[in-house]
């Protein structure tokens, strides 16, 4: 991870308020009588850390009031709604790096209110991406994403699947390595409805962020040099095959088109799928005996190549962000720095997460030490981060998702073929483009 893990040590804290500003002791300031409006995502990986809101609460004199806590595909469709009604005087709200480019008007430039000593202290490529125009948007929390591949160490440890696999495929049953391998092995392990090979999420901008890093893998585009979506190729086809043929097989959960990441998670969890690709936050879930069946059987490798050669990759990050129109920028300024600070980060990179503060990665790295299980998880992730890539840079890539998942669908499903299914999926996005000036 060395290009992410480049950057400078933070210095002393401080934090800057309008004209003023606040000595490290004096953090997180005070603001009695306040109340800051948020809107965050939810689910079982994020909610930790807003166990900490109480202590920034005590320590400000400030209250948090939670207006929206939903997963990320629907707290996305509420503040385009918001943006829509002019309805944004609420000051805090999730954000992330493959949704920001949408929100720019809707959030404030957090580098005017958080000093530079302190914004240096994250690892530099995500304040790049978090930057958009040149304004920081938002700040990241420590949910570096990108995915890797959990798997059932049990199943490959058996004698007698290590003899049935070669007798049928011909090679040794090991961990996959790539897509081709990861077929087989589902397609081996599967055993419906009680037990499945893997399982991907079927919707929403999940299934095209899944599908976008196959067809890379496969060697192909989504975008070309000009902006022009061109994934109805040939690696555009093999990336959508690879989803058809698994969910013919029933390799995959019936149900699969309409998950999510939580529904991945818990599946993982119930002991009946045998390879999952997943980020980072479910590591310490699936390790966790009150949590999950398989505590104590999972494996962590980087995840599978493409027949280019090429692992996916598909990467971004969480972050906080202040809106332009929040009546107290302050303080809603001093709540993102207390939940992205090295303490939360901490908090949230204990349970898997990946952070995204420099002096937190090396304290994660010192935790993992003396922990097996940790430490194949952080060394997983650190080289698949290697080969992380984000989602093209328009604003337009949630609108092309949703105009391209249901098409998507409809080859997982049957209804179309592959390559019709991408035909029309690439017309619906070109118009997007062109109807937005890009093309």
């Amino acid at each position: 991870m060395n290009r992410l893990l480049s950057g400078v040590s933070a210095g002393a804290l401080v934090l800057a308020f309008g004209a003023g500003t606040a000595l490290a002791g004096d953090l997180p300031g005070k603001f009695e009588g306040v109340t800051v409006d948020v809107k965050l995502i939810g689910g079982q990986q994020y909610e930790k850390l807003y166990e900490r809101i109480p202590e920034w609460e005590k320590a400000t004199g400030a209250k948090v009031n939670i207006l929206t806590k939903k997963n990320g595909f629907d707290i996305d469709k509420e503040l385009k709604s918001d943006i829509a009604s002019g309805s944004t005087n609420w000051c805090v709200g999730w954000n992330h790096s493959s949704f920001a480019p949408q929100y720019t008007g809707l959030y404030t430039d957090l580098g005017k209110l958080l000093p530079k000593e302190e914004i240096d202290a994250f690892v530099p490529s995500t304040i790049k991406a978090a930057t958009i125009d040149g304004k920081l948007e938002m700040l990241p929390r420590a949910q570096f994403d990108v995915s890797a591949l959990y798997y059932q160490k049990s199943l490959y440890e058996n004698a007698d699947n290590k003899a049935k696999f070669k007798a049928k495929y011909g090679y040794d049953l090991v961990p996959p390595d790539s897509w081709k391998e990861v077929t087989d092995q589902a397609e081996f392990f599967a055993n419906p409805p009680n037990f499945y090979g893997t399982q991907f999420a079927g919707k929403e901008e999940a299934i095209n962020g899944r599908f976008y890093e196959m067809v890379v893998a496969e060697g192909g585009e989504y975008l070309d040099k000009d902006g022009k979506p061109v994934f109805n190729s040939e690696a555009g086809i093999r990336a959508l095959d690879w989803f058809v043929n698994l969910y013919k097989a029933k390799a995959v959960p019936a149900g699969t088109t309409n998950y999510l990441w939580d529904d991945l998670g818990q599946g993982f969890a119930s002991g009946t799928v045998a390879i999952n690709l997943d980020w980072p936050g479910w590591a310490g879930f699936f390790n966790d005996p009150k949590s999950s069946k398989v505590a104590g059987n999972v494996g962590v490798k980087v995840a599978p190549k493409g027949s280019s050669g090429k692992r996916t990759g598909w990467s971004g990050f969480h972050g906080f962000s202040v809106t332009e129109n929040c009546p107290n920028k302050e303080a809603a300024a001093s709540l993102v720095w207390w939940l992205t600070n090295e303490d939360s980060q901490k908090l949230e990179a204990a349970a898997g997460p990946l952070p995204t503060r420099t002096a937190v990665w090396d304290w994660d790295l010192k935790q993992a030490e003396n922990d097996p299980y940790k430490k194949e998880v952080l060394s997983a992730f650190q080289e698949e981060a290697k080969h992380a890539f984000a989602v093209p840079q328009t604003p337009e890539w949630i609108e092309i998702s949703n105009a391209v998942y249901p098409e998507l669908q409809a080859a997982i499903l049957g209804d179309k073929t592959s390559k019709q299914a991408l035909d029309e999926a690439v017309a619906k996005a070109t118009q997007i483009l062109q109807d937005a000036g890009k093309l």
